[in-house]
């Protein structure tokens, strides 16, 4: 499981694959996402290319896939726009939430995107065009148009997992009236970053796009580096009879150093929490020269829609996708009782991943019974195929753990790399079946009801190659969702819903079973919710929700014979969440966002995780507000404050991160009608503060002070 091919061969292999793809574009008709009305008007449009206006978007097909207005859609949805992300720079999942209610993230191991949504972490919770895209890695905005956070359980529409909610990325397509664009990017610690987005109309039935992306940079971080290449050509095709279809392919390599942080303080408790080592902002904790990460993602899309008329659309999605990842790290453990050393260890874990899926949906509108039904049947069915090897470090003596001085916690000393008695050696098959029915019926002009069941077949196999034995387990799995929407005015909207979703035992990221796992039933999560969504001009919108979350079926072990384990119900999260995005004036837009939960641990699950404690990386309070405003048509500024009080780095409670309040800001000058420039500064004043953690002796600290300036060009 190494890295096989050379760069050169890559790019040898795009460019034949980008030409077959125009090729097969050209003689096929190709798919598009086209809107449909619902209650709240959502215009008849190609949205090949198209793009929300500003830091609002109105509407959204994936919520509910179909065509639905945000303001009729039971649910807390955020969308973040081209324009967010383009204003504020934006380049990493953990960069996006932060202007999202219900929102935080973990640090991942540092090596890969870890949100955290209602409290819940997991890394396996994002899709791209609707469709999963779990394996876990950074991902890029490069080819994005717009990303979308559906906060609550979401199975009836994306099937299991996605406890907290899901994260859905919506790629750039081919289309007409879309402008190609070059941005290229410089700043603080050697960062350079070139995105270039070419789209060519061959005819009115044909358009080709391409976007590309490099990027190349140092860190603040002592030893750390990122290297990104991306290449994406789309192609779409519309004919006359009302079909359309759009094909894509992303290749997509990823390079960097998995730095997993400083540890805290010895000697924290329960009752006197410990706080992260002071003084470490710059210094890398174990060895960067042997913790490198190293990502692969080739991924074909196909989109194929037809309308027939008379409110009847049929429309299939396919995406096949092959992940190859590679990470080590030589990381921090805890510090020692009179804080002089630190622990250092490492392992490697080399995954690799195929996913096949395909979904069917078909979409009817109508009246009946003097009602109006948007009605929704399809089915999904998917394979993965996962094989992960996983191997321990072993120092000089064959010890997996040695003592680093305070003083100079980074090393660099002989390791062998070698399985021990616990690492996994895995290979599964996970196959997936399911079936959903769905009615979103306007029982009234101002009241709404939806009705949403989904069936999951899941079926595991994992083989053991160290054991040679094998485990297989099946779940069916039953997914309802149900949401009323009143409207006493047209603007304004009152919802409640209540959804399910399921976590098999093979975990988020299809891990190995055993003779345990294998017999117990899956966890489940309920949602309930309130809320409320204002849309308090046709440019600025309000939300606000109020919901509960509860996690049952979690395995501890059992008091009485704690060699048996027993499933309990045992983590509740509780919160309310209010956010406004949009423009107040032409001049003045903004995007905001508060969030009060109280997530925590309902029932004790260890020695140490008992209950009571809060969960890890969420704070009880946080909030953000960003800020644009143009002084004339050519110059604006932006600026930005993001604060969160103290979170907990891991549930044993017993090193907490402080609240911290960062600064951002832009300036913004249009030189002329086809060319910006913008400047933005990370953590104006230089605030010391701790962004994340993955456990108690992995905490990342925040940023200094960095600066990036942006050129972009449109043509």
């Amino acid at each position: 499981m190494t890295k096989p091919t050379t760069a050169r061969a890559d790019r040898a292999r795009l460019l034949s694959i980008l030409l077959a793809s125009t090729a097969v574009a050209a003689a096929s008709p190709v798919l598009a996402q086209q809107s449909e009305t619902q209650s709240t008007s959502v215009a008849d449009v190609d949205i090949y290319g198209h793009r929300d206006n500003g830091y609002r978007a109105t509407a959204t097909t994936t919520a509910t896939k179909t065509a639905t207005a945000l303001i009729d859609t039971p649910q807390a949805v955020t969308v973040v726009t081209r324009d967010q992300i383009n204003d504020q720079a934006l380049i990493s999942m953990n960069d996006v939430v932060r202007y999202v209610p219900g929102a935080s993230y973990a640090q991942g191991e540092g090596n890969r995107d870890t949100l955290v949504l209602r409290g819940i972490s997991n890394t396996a919770d994002f899709f791209t065009d609707g469709v999963r895209d779990d394996t876990q890695y950074y991902r890029d905005f490069y080819n994005i148009e717009r990303v979308e956070i559906l906060n609550g359980p979401n199975a009836m529409t994306f099937g299991r997992g996605g406890p907290g909610g899901v994260v859905n990325r919506v790629t750039r397509q081919a289309g007409w009236g879309v402008d190609s664009q070059l941005r290229v990017e410089a700043g603080s610690d050697s960062f350079y970053r070139g995105t270039g987005d070419y789209n060519y109309v061959v005819n009115d039935g044909l358009a080709v796009r391409l976007t590309g992306l490099y990027e190349n940079s140092d860190s603040y971080r002592d030893g750390v580096e990122f290297e990104k290449f991306g290449l994406n050509p789309t192609a779409t095709v519309r004919l006359k009879d009302g079909t359309v279809v759009q094909l894509g392919y992303e290749h997509f390599e990823d390079r960097r150093i998995a730095d997993r942080g400083v540890p805290a303080n010895a000697g924290g408790t329960l009752a006197n929490p410990a706080k992260p080592l002071e003084g470490y902002t710059h210094t890398f904790f174990g060895d960067p020269r042997q913790s490198p990460t190293d990502t692969d993602i080739d991924a074909f899309s196909a989109m194929v829609e037809h309308r027939f008329g008379n409110g009847l659309t049929l429309r299939n999605r396919t995406r096949i996708a092959d992940y190859d990842k590679f990470y080590q790290n030589v990381f921090p453990g805890a510090v020692n009782a009179v804080a002089q050393t630190v622990a250092i260890s490492g392992y490697n874990t080399a995954t690799q991943r195929q996913n096949l899926f395909n979904q069917t949906d078909l979409i009817y509108k109508l009246q009946a019974g003097g009602m109006t039904h948007t009605l929704l049947a399809g089915a999904e069915f998917g394979r993965q195929e996962t094989e992960n090897l996983r191997q321990t470090a072993f120092f000089t003596g064959g010890v997996t753990t040695i003592n680093a001085p305070l003083s100079n916690p980074t090393v660099s000393v002989p390791i062998t790399w070698a399985q021990n008695a616990t690492d996994a050696s895995n290979k599964g098959t996970a196959k997936i079946a399911a079936a959903y029915v769905q009615d979103q019926i306007e029982l009234t002009s101002q009241l709404q009801l939806l009705l949403g069941l989904r069936f999951d077949s899941f079926n595991v196999d994992t083989l053991n190659r160290r054991t040679n034995v094998s485990f297989s387990a099946t779940d069916d799995l039953w997914s309802p969702r149900v949401g009323l929407v009143y409207k006493p005015i047209d603007n304004l909207a009152v919802y409640g819903s209540y959804s399910k979703t399921y976590l098999p035992r093979s975990g988020e990221q299809l891990a190995s079973l055993s003779a345990t796992t294998a017999a117990l039933k899956p966890e489940e999560f309920d949602n309930y919710e309130l809320g409320a969504k204002w849309d308090v001009s046709p440019t600025l919108s309000f939300t606000a929700a109020v919901y509960q979350l509860d996690r049952k079926n979690v395995v501890v072990p059992d008091p009485s014979n704690p060699a048996v384990s027993i499933l309990v119900d045992g983590q509740r999260s509780k919160g309310v969440e209010i956010g406004g995005r949009g423009q107040i004036t032409p001049e003045w837009s903004i995007v905001g966002a508060y969030t009060h939960i109280e997530a925590e641990i309902t029932k004790a699950q260890s020695a140490t995780v008992l209950a009571g404690n809060r969960l890890a990386n969420v704070a009880e309070d946080s909030a953000s507000l960003w800020n644009r405003y143009d002084f004339t048509p050519k110059f604006g500024a932006g600026l930005g404050v993001i604060w969160q009080g103290d979170r907990f780095a891991a549930t044993d409670n017993t090193q907490v991160l402080p609240s911290f309040t960062r600064v951002d800001a832009a300036l913004y000058y249009a030189v002329n009608d086809k060319v910006d420039v913008q400047l933005n500064v990370e953590n104006l004043f230089d605030e010391d503060y701790f962004a994340s953690a993955n456990s108690n002796n992995n905490i990342t600290p925040g940023s200094p002070r960095a600066f990036r300036v942006a050129l972009t060009s449109r043509f």
